[in-house]
């Protein structure tokens, strides 16, 4: 059964960086698109970054563009979330989530527990 433990959060000032990463156990990610979500306190919870299977495919939500890069290394069954120029408003719990399949258009079905980010002087 595949389980994926975020890691990486943590306190940043606004303008910094954080590297989230998603690991998976009990199964390969290869055959899955892998997705990042955020949760803010008191707001739903919102699609912002996704992987395809292979890599060669991704997609981020307008208030990330530019800012944050999604990447894989199957290798080490890891997906990472490179978030740079982070705001107040990135602020939230990230989760990242296995699709069921190898697009980012097919549903989620595995999440992970989460990790906390949170950007304040």
């Amino acid at each position: 059964q595949l389980q994926l433990v975020e890691s990486g959060g943590g306190l940043v000032q606004p303008g910094g960086s954080l590297r989230l990463s998603c690991a998976a156990s009990g199964s390969t990610l290869d055959y899955y698109a892998i997705g990042w979500f955020r949760q803010a306190p008191g707001k739903e919870r919102e699609g912002v970054s996704c992987i395809d299977s292979s890599g060669g495919s991704t997609n981020y939500a307008d208030s990330v563009k530019g800012r944050f890069t999604i990447s894989r290394d199957n290798a080490k069954n890891t997906v990472y979330l490179q978030m740079n120029s982070l705001k107040p408003e990135d602020t939230a719990v990230y989760y990242c989530a296995a699709r069921y399949g190898s697009s980012c258009l097919m549903p989620v079905w595995s999440w992970g527990q989460g990790t906390q980010v949170a950007v304040s002087s």
